[in-house]
């Protein structure tokens, strides 16, 4: 249920952006979302639909990108993308890695009526 604080939150930023820019309505919300972030699209869009309503975001269209986990082994330097969240490096067996893309989550741009 952590999709709820986190909708709230995308709620919060994208009315406090849109009053900034004196918007009469959001009309679109992109977000970034990384394959290990545990956030569900269709959570997410449940709960927007709930608390959007009756605001100048009801009815915005939710845009999910999603990234795909990419590590760096800190022992070979080799990069690469796990699979079924295995961690360890196909080169040198190395399990000492850095997450580079995939654990993401933000907004990226949001569209507006004035």
């Amino acid at each position: 249920m952590h999709e709820l604080p986190v909708t709230e939150s995308i709620l919060d930023i994208t009315l406090r952006h849109a009053k900034t820019h004196n918007a009469t309505k959001v009309t679109d919300i992109y977000l970034v979302i990384g394959d290990w972030s545990s956030i569900i699209d269709d959570s997410v869009q449940f709960h927007w639909d709930i608390l959007s309503d009756g605001t100048i975001a009801k009815g915005a269209n939710l845009h999910f990108e999603r990234i795909p986990v990419e590590l760096f082994c800190l022992d070979c330097s080799q990069t690469y993308t796990p699979t079924d969240r295995e961690l360890i490096c196909p080169k040198c067996d190395g399990v000492r890695v850095k997450v580079m893309k995939g654990d993401e989550f933000n907004i990226d741009s949001i569209e507006i009526e004035t």
